[in-house]
């Protein structure tokens, strides 16, 4: 079986590393992939965007291949499924309409209003002072969301008609994030603790993957500017049996409900950021593709093929799939470049990477990095994700922080509390 993973971060690294351990599978081309990822004889790096939905697809028609595995958004929203479907090629990911609810914050709002998802409140606007006059009415803290793709950027939180206003001029006025900025969402800001719940689906059937819970804010105590993810855990404690079942029937299956009345088909992600409110939980935002870094602690635990999972999903025979998971928990750390969030530095030399990943039960992916004469350098904003197993939280912390203390260049930086809540 020969595959092909679209994308070249800490997800893609990891998906290529969990597909390869298949016997079944063959052959991996990973592309654009990472240059510096330490990969099994099996994955082969190949040099195409993984924006370029056309030349991705001759790719796959060129080597045979026989599975695809969508990592990122853009191609996604930039319908590659679409293409790949046309041609007659298997590609695990929504087409560009399914997108739409991770593409498009006003779509996914209306979407889970129109079909019962709880949701919070929200004013959609695309007229600068009709933003301006509803926000200064609403209650604070509220939340200014950009409409389109801002690489998990696009939500601010106001505490104030300042920093409302603020937010908005940025968005709208600035087009800090492009085109992504054409609309914004006023949102009422909801309250409680945050969890991300996966699941992939066929479009009929759905299976739930196991629990994650991930750090947003750039430094401890859940404080600084948002990011796109610090670390993550799993399981979540937090996700109990009750409240995964009222996730099920209030979410997931009002989503599946709602495509199918809507007339999208969707094979693919449903990872639902939800917020755990005083009346229950509340989505946030869909993603349509596996988080990043929660992939890295979910796919370390789980004891299934993931080619066979993804490849019944595929086929319209997920609800046959009994997925499997260790029961030790799973901690990933970010280790981010200095200025990270904001601009952020590039080129600095990584050391003791062979160290790290001889940790116990210690697995290092790779999302910014590149090998530049012979030395694995710095070319991003999260730049790794050291994560490791243990058979209960405090070891997998243990053995997370004790790999990411043998990694050193100049800037990095990283949370300490990743898991503390799970302690």
């Amino acid at each position: 079986m020969k595959i092909l993973v679209i994308g070249g971060g800490g997800r893609e690294h990891t998906l290529a590393w969990k597909l390869a351990q298949d016997e079944q599978v063959s052959r991996i081309f990973w592309s654009p992939g990472n240059a510096a990822a330490r990969l099994p004889q099996k994955v082969e790096i190949c040099n195409v965007r993984a924006d370029d939905v056309h030349a991705l697809a001759d790719l796959a028609v060129k080597e045979k291949v026989d599975l695809t595995v969508v990592g990122p958004e853009a191609p996604l929203v930039a319908g590659v499924a679409d293409e790949f479907h046309q041609r007659g090629l298997r590609i695990f990911g929504p087409t560009r309409q399914g997108a739409q609810l991770e593409g498009s914050k006003v779509f996914s709002k209306q979407f889970f209003l129109k079909h019962g998802v709880p949701t919070g409140r929200a004013g959609i606007f695309s007229d600068m002072d009709e933003a301006l006059a509803f926000a200064r009415k609403q209650p604070k803290p509220l939340v200014v969301k950009a409409d389109g793709l801002a690489a998990g950027k696009g939500v601010i939180i106001c505490a104030n008609d300042a920093e409302a206003e603020k937010a908005l001029r940025e968005i709208m006025e600035q087009k800090v994030f492009g085109e992504a900025g054409q609309q914004v969402l006023v949102e009422e800001c909801l309250s409680g603790p945050e969890v991300s719940v996966h699941a992939i689906t066929d479009g009929t059937h759905y299976k739930v993957l196991a629990s994650a819970q991930d750090h947003k804010r750039a430094l401890d105590g859940d404080r600084g500017p948002n990011t796109g993810g610090m670390g993550t855990y799993s399981p979540a404690p937090i996700f109990t049996p009750e409240l995964e079942s009222r996730v099920r029937k209030e979410v997931f299956d009002r989503t599946l409900e709602g495509l199918k009345a809507d007339g999208i088909p969707y094979c693919g992600v449903l990872y639902a950021g939800l917020m755990l409110t005083k009346d229950g939980p509340k989505i946030l935002e869909y993603n349509c593709r596996f988080g990043d870094p929660e992939t890295q602690v979910i796919f370390t635990r789980l004891e299934n093929n993931l080619a066979s999972v993804l490849s019944a999903a595929c086929d319209g025979k997920l609800g046959s799939v009994d997925l499997r998971w260790k029961s030790d928990a799973a901690v990933c750390v970010v280790i981010a470049a200095g200025g990270y969030p904001g601009n952020y530095r590039k080129g600095d030399v990584i050391d003791g990477l062979d160290d790290a990943s001889r940790c116990d039960g210690t697995q290092v992916f790779h999302a910014g990095t590149t090998l530049k004469d012979g030395r694995i350098i710095t070319t991003g904003g999260r730049v790794l994700g050291v994560t490791a197993l243990g058979k209960n939280h405090r070891q997998a912390v243990d053995h997370a922080y004790g790999a990411v203390k043998k990694i050193r260049f100049e800037g990095m930086q990283y949370r300490r509390d990743i898991a503390a809540k799970a302690l």
